[in-house]
């Protein structure tokens, strides 16, 4: 970097108020005269609408909840026992194989695989992606994950 290169005010000193009336920032130090705000610590909180009822408390609490969707877990060091190198893993066939108790059912992919590869056709997740970032398995292909019935 060169002299000419440095940015305009990039060494600008802060402003000194409070240091005579000839500063332009002398006597009220640019609070302006009395009130709530000149004071030290003065002003009012994030959020306050000066006494009226805040917006966030006028407005209606979220009533319910959303249950936890619960996921089967399939760990990736039991499938060389069940399918070959190269085979295309779905959820249909791993509810054939008895791998998941049912199609509708949330799958999480856990482990490290060792050795073979497979082809996962399964709704998208984030382990999935680091997986096929990391060479482990073919790359996924991006499915919306199936709508909650109920």
């Amino acid at each position: 970097m060169k002299l000419s290169e440095i940015p305009k005010n990039s060494d600008r000193t802060s402003r000194r108020v409070g240091r005579g009336t000839g500063s332009g920032h002398g006597k009220t130090s640019g609070r302006g005269h009395n009130g709530q705000n000149s004071r030290s610590g003065g002003g009012t909180r994030p959020g306050f609408e000066g006494g009226q009822m805040p917006l966030v408390q006028r407005l209606p609490k979220q009533r319910g909840f959303k249950s936890r969707t619960k996921k089967e877990t399939v760990n990736i060091k039991s499938l060389p026992s069940v399918f070959e190198e190269g085979a295309v893993i779905t959820k249909d066939i791993l509810f054939e194989k008895g791998i998941i108790k049912s199609k509708k059912s949330f799958i999480k992919i856990v482990g490290k695989p060792e050795g073979k590869k497979y082809k996962i056709d399964l709704p998208v997740s984030s382990s999935l992606k680091e997986m096929a970032v990391e060479n482990k398995i073919s790359k996924p292909e991006a499915k919306n994950s199936p709508k909650k019935e109920g």
